[in-house]
């Protein structure tokens, strides 16, 4: 004899506040209004345009007409699409996934044990390096790296070294690793803190060295804070447009990852409708990474 399942009443959510339905949707109200002005419009609007001529001067400024997928496949056709997104994979994977990460956590675990000034000496020279704005930075660098009279030529007895023109994509590599080293360094500091000391102590009692000590009790309590730490720094490396103070992308295109070019084909280039559909391929590419990190953290769980 078949079981009849009787449907059980869905619960409302309980209203804590007492407000009720109508004035708990206009205290939501503003929030959800900045997010359709700021976020979602845009987003609409971009899709939009990467579906047209759109240009910033000529015929197709004063009369847009619709293209369908043509900017989509003439970007796919475009070599110079392919080079760029060849160089941020590289630049995204040493700067960012090693560089920034490994780094990081060199330095959260060689200061784990420091207390007083010397912490905060070190803690506020990484920092200064995150929280100086951009067009300062990058100034800096150009001062550090010129060819006339910079200052690392200076040091090194190397005049009339151009560093720029000849190592950029190691110069934005490194200058990046730099610049954002600071974010893994604080987050690994507070994974770090909550391993337990006891831990520890067991496997140094049980006779395990430092690097076991590491491997085999640490990296795997912290993995967790590891996914998400490389996570936002691929998302964040993988979408910089920093690297274009230095080099604006050049020497002949050796420096010009995807942010780069997706502002040299929209505003100089004045193709705002071709800009707008690498922008999508770009937000693509963002959600797959974001996806492919999210299925390894639940892989490991």
């Amino acid at each position: 004899m078949a079981r009849t399942r009787t449907k059980r009443p869905r619960r409302r959510a309980e209203d804590v506040a007492g407000l009720g339905r109508g004035r708990a949707t206009l205290f939501v109200l503003p929030a959800l209004v900045l997010i359709v002005l700021f976020l979602l419009f845009p987003a609409v609007w971009t899709i939009y345009l990467g579906l047209t001529n759109y240009r910033l001067t000529g015929l197709a400024a004063a009369h847009t007409e619709f293209v369908g997928l043509d900017n989509y496949l003439a970007t796919l056709r475009d070599p110079a699409f392919w080079n760029s997104l060849r160089l941020t994979v590289v630049f995204v994977a040493l700067s960012g996934v090693i560089g920034q990460t490994v780094v990081g956590f060199a330095l959260a675990w060689s200061t784990r044990r420091l207390s007083g000034w010397a912490r905060t000496f070190l803690e506020s020279v990484v920092l200064a390096a995150w929280v100086i704005p951009g067009s300062v930075v990058s100034f800096l660098w150009i001062a550090l790296l010129d060819r006339r009279g910079g200052t690392l030529n200076v040091l090194l007895n190397m005049p009339g070294k151009a560093w720029l023109i000849e190592h950029p994509m190691a110069v934005i590599i490194i200058f990046n690793i730099w610049c954002g080293t600071a974010f893994s360094m604080q987050l690994f500091s507070s994974a770090l803190s909550s391993v337990a000391p006891s831990l520890l102590e067991s496997a140094r009692m049980a006779g395990a060295s430092g690097w076991q000590q590491l491997r085999d009790v640490v990296l795997p309590t912290i993995r967790g804070h590891i996914l998400t730490n490389t996570l936002m720094i691929t998302l964040w490396t993988f979408n910089t447009f920093t690297p274009y103070l230095l080099t604006a992308g050049g020497p002949g295109r050796r420096s010009e990852i995807l942010s780069v070019y997706i502002y040299k084909t929209a505003i100089p280039g004045g193709r705002l409708g071709r800009g707008a559909a690498l922008s999508v391929l770009m937000l693509l590419i963002n959600l797959v990474i974001a996806l492919a990190y999210m299925r390894a953290g639940r892989s490991r769980r």
